[in-house]
């Protein structure tokens, strides 16, 4: 089975859409990477390195420092899939991602999408 798209599209790509979903809402860039550090352990200057360097998204994720423990805490549907039923690791922690920004667009408090709460 080939795999998705994504998989090959450059994080410097996205990046840029994820941001302005949230700024859209009112909410802001500091935001949006607080919400990838968290998922992934990537701090400012490592999330920067990984913007520069075009790098894709699955060895994004592949390479994370640290993907958060709680990230199972995340549940609901996205793309009209719900996230606990995806199997496949990547595309699952694409999903996470996908999720806490549209739940930072939604308007959620950060405690709630940190799942801190």
């Amino acid at each position: 089975m080939a795999k998705h798209r994504i998989y090959t599209t450059s994080f410097s790509d996205i990046y840029p859409h994820y941001v302005a979903k949230a700024e859209r809402k009112g909410r802001t860039k500091k935001e949006v990477d607080d919400i990838i550090s968290w998922l992934t352990g990537y701090d400012p200057k490592q999330l920067g390195e990984v913007l520069d360097k075009m790098t894709d998204f699955e060895t994004f994720f592949a390479e994370a420092p640290q993907m958060n423990p709680s990230r199972d805490m995340i549940k609901g549907v996205i793309c009209g899939v719900r996230i606990e039923n995806i199997e496949e690791p990547t595309m699952k922690e694409i999903r996470y991602l996908d999720k806490l920004i549209d739940e930072l667009a939604k308007g959620k408090s950060m405690e709630k999408i940190l799942r801190s709460a």
